[in-house]
């Protein structure tokens, strides 16, 4: 099986594919492409779950930097392997497929869907699908992608066949090098916003909270600052930004005396947060506000639009970004993503202490270096093999295409150690050879803004294998996260086996790996079952319908 890269959306006619959410949409249903300029900010992500330690075989990239805008009928980077130099001056490049046969999105690798979904199914209860993301399932495990020696991305793709007629599912992996946690790094600033309204009383909300902050106090460097703000009805300052080293015992002491009040005022909260995070704003450090809820509004602003356009000011002034760590057995979602994505931030989910001690112990604290700043994927598919094709999820990180390169365009915040993987499900043409997609991901230097891209591209004969055959667990997995948001979604991706066989496969990948997250995968996939009933029998979806240690830890 062959790797490297890929784009968005279902093609009929030679047109553009499908999404479920917005008018941008609406307009790739009908087969237009995005409308210009129209775009959703979005970010990339602390991850809960998961590394897979099985990969298949991987194409690097050709790092590309400070490169021109390219505009209709000009040319996009082509393929080239790992650790190649950038393009000396006329090098040739591949032409520029039809503006429609582009796939372009912000990255990101949120994964508070994922969490909270298998929260909500171990409670017996089906996840509303409007909360359901197939991108946040799939970036839920995290691939052994190929690492870059330097600062930026590594570019991987490989496929394999779905049995479904003529279509094939095509993976972007995308990863940065790894933080060590022993070598200098810039410091960090966290303000952290947490809801002690009388929601927060139930178990596994505040209390998780509490024992999450107390584990990463004793994880931050002395040289990393931490501020504390507290919210229910109004908002308080508990501690103002304060240099960690010296001061462990008061964060302690602080965090300590937590206790819940009344009503929730987010609002109130993210305002003074903010306020608190620019005071203490620390030229050079990562700048960061955490902000820990159950999201369920109901004092003061209770709608994330007035509380917007306060985040974006000071993300784009002071590059403050926001975190948002959602817990609790009803949680609101959508309220959630909406604050992070404007923050250029991530989001995540915890309902247990060892979930906890994975993002605040495991994850946090190296991640507070960055890689990459407003870091999107254009993935150009070549007509002459493609005849459809479609980005699983990222509805809600769809970039204009014109937009891949304008730098002003918001995209995702990358740090070290991360991976972004996107699927496609693709139908080829009959017989097709030759190129299939070129995936490119283009990204700002943290420190310098400077731009870069990497580039790989995938054949058209990678696409032999069956999904399913032995020794792809890598991509199985990545394929079963997705069908099950998907039918989480009530959709009808091709080639979909259906929720019983899904969690045959994913049992079979946990017996063979011995992975607790992907046993807890499977789980969830029985439950699933049993609480959809009958209609989710084995065998292929109808073809053509497109409708909206631990190894793997």
């Amino acid at each position: 099986m062959e790797h490297r890269n890929g784009r968005q959306d279902e093609h009929r006619n030679g047109r553009q594919g499908e999404h479920r959410n917005g008018r941008q949409g609406e307009r790739q249903r009908e087969g237009r492409g995005p409308r210009r300029g129209t775009r959703f900010p979005t970010v990339v992500a602390a991850l809960l779950a998961a590394g897979l330690a099985v990969g298949g075989c991987s194409a690097g990239g050709t790092d590309r930097t400070g490169a021109r805008d390219l505009k209709e009928g000009g040319t996009v980077p082509d393929g080239g392997r790992a650790g190649t130099a950038a393009p000396r001056e006329g090098e040739q490049r591949s032409p520029t497929p039809a503006p429609d046969y582009l796939s372009t999105f912000a990255l990101d690798v949120d994964t508070a869907s994922y969490g909270y979904a298998r929260r909500t199914l171990a409670e017996g209860r089906l996840p509303d699908p409007a909360t359901v993301r197939p991108e946040e399932f799939v970036n839920s495990f995290r691939p052994d992608y190929p690492r870059p020696k330097d600062n930026g991305f590594s570019v991987t793709l490989d496929g394999a066949r779905t049995g479904a007629d003529g279509w094939s599912l095509l993976r972007v992996g995308l990863a940065t090098r790894g933080a060590d946690r022993n070598a200098e790094r810039p410091p960090a600033a966290l303000t952290f916003v947490v809801d002690v309204s009388g929601s927060m009383d139930e178990p596994g909300r505040l209390d998780l909270v509490k024992e999450s902050l107390g584990l990463l106090a004793d994880q931050l460097r002395d040289d990393d600052s931490i501020a504390l703000v507290t919210f229910s009805d109004e908002a308080e300052t508990r501690l103002p930004m304060t240099r960690v080293g010296g001061a462990r015992d008061r964060i302690h002491e602080v965090v300590g005396s937590l206790a819940t009040s009344s009503s929730t005022n987010v609002g109130a909260g993210v305002r003074t947060g903010y306020d608190v995070a620019v005071e203490g704003h620390r030229k050079g450090a990562t700048n960061r506000v955490v902000l820990l809820s159950d999201a369920l509004a109901n004092t003061g602003d209770t709608e994330a639009d007035p509380i917007l356009a306060r985040i974006e000011e000071e993300r784009r002034e002071y590059g403050i970004t926001l975190f948002g760590v959602g817990v609790g057995s009803e949680y609101g979602d959508a309220f959630m993503e909406r604050l992070a994505d404007k923050g250029d931030g991530q989001t995540t989910y915890v309902s247990t202490p060892a979930q906890a001690r994975k993002v605040f112990v495991d994850q946090l604290p190296s991640h507070v270096e960055l890689r990459a700043r407003d870091a999107k994927a254009q993935v150009a598919f070549d007509r002459r093999t493609v005849e459809r094709f479609r980005l699983i999820g990222y509805e809600n990180r769809a970039v204009a295409d014109d937009d891949f390169r304008n730098d002003r365009a918001d995209g995702g915040e990358i740090g070290a150690g991360h991976t972004v993987t996107a699927l496609y499900a693709v139908k080829t043409r009959p017989g097709a050879t030759g190129p299939l997609a070129t995936a490119t991901v283009r990204w700002l230097d943290p420190a310098t803004r400077a731009p870069h891209e990497r580039s790989g591209t995938l054949g058209a004969t990678a696409l032999t294998g069956d999904v399913w055959g032995d020794g792809h667990d890598s991509l199985q997995l990545t394929a079963i996260a997705a069908y099950f948001a998907d039918a989480l979604r009530r959709g009808d991706l091709p080639g979909a086996p259906g929720l019983p066989a899904l969690a045959k496969h994913a049992g079979a990948i946990a017996d063979r790996s011995g992975s607790a997250v992907v046993t807890e995968l499977a789980d969830a996939i029985r439950k699933a079952s049993g609480l959809l009933g009958p209609g989710q029998e084995e065998g292929p979806s109808r073809e053509g319908e497109l409708k909206s240690g631990d190894p793997y830890s």
